[in-house]
């Protein structure tokens, strides 16, 4: 097949419109609701309950303030330890830091790219006072629920799920946003169902759903005047949104029979080559699929190097990297990304606690930095790719994208 560069740029994940969307836009607009209250914002929270299954769903700007709130509720203060997933985009973590908690990122495992509970439990073992986790389901793959949720009851700590890449997902047949105590899931731009911006925060518990919608408007008290008692956010999610996010809603479905197809796809294409798709255990859950993501072989990686700002690799035949790989794509007109870089990597994070599965993870990434020992989020970052995951792609496209990868390695 020859490869040549798309016409039209193919993107990792862009919106996928419907029509419906504008209808209720424009039904917001012509009734006036164009603040933060309004039926498409009480429609979006009943449809969330529906699909997901919690007993209340808040609306809310963005997923970042649904996680925020969560922190929150769960009553993290200044100085506590809580657990964090590692390899996860920074919005998991950053919402300590707003409530001044000290983030202790737990290593990531190979079976779901997702936290490890064995160093969950030896996370425990080492700071045994914690009594917050906050867990991330990875590119649409739940992590081990159960086995992270019986930890955490063990040691009488609030699990937070972290679900905005996960929404429609299931582990155990059960929806993903259900499992803590607090749960967030996201409707930014390349989420699996879109409002151009926007979040929610889920729970069972009705005063904690009351305490969040209040500290999201400000925290306004019951007056004839604005009264103020403690401290507030402007967080609610605006009925433009909201119009967008209702209808989205009904194709939740149908765009994840597209990803999951797109995923397959390239599990097909990839036969031959020392690659693997990101996993997941078919009998236990089933992702959204949100982003397709692959892993090149340890024998088949060619030597990378990469700083803060820049990367670099030297090109070896049978052999590629992430960086060549991702270069390749640009040059086509396709997106592509690499793995989420560990918040133990970060800058910002390098001096909080890092633990894996035997204990503290410091010394462990320096030695893998140096080519000795394991650190699973590393090692992923290291090895693997986002690929170009957009449910408008055509089959010709993801054929092509196959092909240049294949080039990759020849």
């Amino acid at each position: 097949m020859e490869i040549k560069p798309f016409e039209k740029k193919v993107w990792l994940s862009s919106p996928t419109m419907h029509g419906d969307e504008l209808k209720y836009v424009t039904e917001a607009y012509e009734t006036n609701w164009m603040s933060t209250v309004g039926k498409n914002i009480n429609e979006v929270e009943r449809l969330t309950c529906e699909k997901v299954g919690c007993k209340y769903a808040v609306a809310l700007s963005a997923g970042t303030a649904a996680l925020h709130l969560a922190v929150k509720l769960a009553g993290v203060k200044p100085g506590d330890k809580v657990f964090c997933t590692d390899m996860t985009f920074a919005a998991t973590v950053n919402p300590v830091l707003y409530e001044k908690g000290e983030p202790v990122f737990i290593d990531t495992e190979y079976d779901t790219w997702n936290m490890d509970p064995k160093a969950l439990e030896k996370a425990f073992e080492i700071y045994p006072d914690t009594k917050v986790v906050v867990v991330a389901n990875l590119y649409g793959v739940p992590g081990k629920m159960d086995e992270i949720g019986e930890i955490c009851k063990k040691h009488g700590a609030v699990m937070i799920e972290d679900a905005a890449e996960s929404l429609g997902a299931t582990y155990k047949g059960r929806q993903t946003g259900t499992f803590g105590t607090y749960n967030a899931i996201s409707f930014n731009g390349n989420k699996i169902i879109t409002g151009s911006s926007g979040g929610m925060l889920l729970t069972d518990d009705l005063d904690a759903a009351n305490k969040a919608r209040k500290w999201s408007t400000q925290s306004r008290e019951d007056a004839p005047w604005y009264q103020h008692e403690e401290v507030g956010y402007n967080y609610r999610m605006s009925n433009v949104i909201a119009g967008v996010v209702r209808g989205q809603y009904p194709h939740l479905d149908e765009h994840i029979a597209q990803k999951k197809a797109i995923y397959m796809r390239y599990k097909e294409g990839f036969k031959g080559l020392p690659v693997s798709m990101n996993p997941y255990d078919e009998s236990i859950c089933e992702p959204n699929f949100w982003l397709s993501c692959m892993i090149i072989d340890k024998d088949a990686m060619c030597k990378q190097v990469r700083s803060d700002n820049e990367a670099c690799y030297i090109s070896e035949k049978g052999k590629s990297c992430p960086t060549e790989i991702l270069e390749k794509f640009a040059a086509y007109n396709a997106e592509g990304r690499p793995i989420w870089k560990p918040m133990h990597m970060q800058p910002i994070y390098r001096m909080n606690p890092f633990i894996t599965r035997e204990g503290n993870g410091r010394a462990r990434t320096n030695a893998y930095i140096a080519g000795g020992c394991s650190d699973v989020g590393a090692d992923i970052y290291a090895r693997g790719l986002c690929l170009p995951s957009d449910n408008k792609m055509t089959a010709e496209e993801q054929d092509m994208i196959i092909e240049i990868i294949r080039s990759c390695f020849e």
